[in-house]
């Protein structure tokens, strides 16, 4: 059985991820490593990635673009994979912040949080393609009226949020790259 292994920025895409995955696929087991920031991700996923050693794993390292290039951080984070001298590894980074996949279902969020009457702005121009805004996080905050809170909202909205929605294309791809490492198994 493959062994998927996701190392995250920070606890909310732990807690995101943990609930997700089992959505996504019952033929593997996983563990999310957290980080604490981008910063503590990029000095320690070496170490991290190249010392564990469960047999039949694929590592999936996550962070979120924030104001980056994200050619460059992708290319930062596959180059220090590959130093490990493990192969069985790709890169994913949430386009601008891990909310902009939660913003691209606004059904999930109203559902996760109870909070009526957000679903049917789906449709404004912001919310079509969540990854062009700027700051996802504060977006999420101001529509929720400060009802979203980053770790115990993202574990509500893993049960709710639509897998097949590609809204979010760097959600969309994510989710498509754990169904295909999760079939190759």
């Amino acid at each position: 059985m493959m062994h998927l292994v996701f190392f995250v920025e920070e606890l909310s895409a732990k807690e995101f991820i943990d609930k997700l995955i089992p959505r996504i696929s019952t033929e593997v087991t996983f563990k999310t490593i957290p980080f604490n920031g981008k910063q503590d991700l990029e000095k320690n996923l070496f170490k991290k990635m190249k010392y564990y050693l469960v047999s039949n794993s694929y590592f999936f390292v996550v962070r979120d673009q924030d104001s980056g290039d994200c050619i460059k951080i992708k290319q930062n984070l596959s180059d220090i994979c590959r130093e490990t001298g493990k192969q069985d590894y790709i890169v994913r980074i949430a386009c601008r912040e891990l909310e902009s996949w939660y913003l691209a279902d606004l059904s999930a969020v109203e559902n996760a949080l109870d909070i009526k009457g957000i679903a049917k702005l789906q449709n404004k121009s912001q919310y079509r393609q969540p990854d062009n805004l700027e700051n996802p996080s504060k977006e999420l905050e101001t529509l929720t009226k400060g009802q979203y809170q980053k770790v115990s909202g993202s574990r509500k909205i893993a049960d709710f949020i639509d897998l097949n929605n590609n809204r979010s294309k760097s959600f969309y791809h994510f989710v498509q790259a754990v169904r295909r490492i999760s079939t190759a198994s």
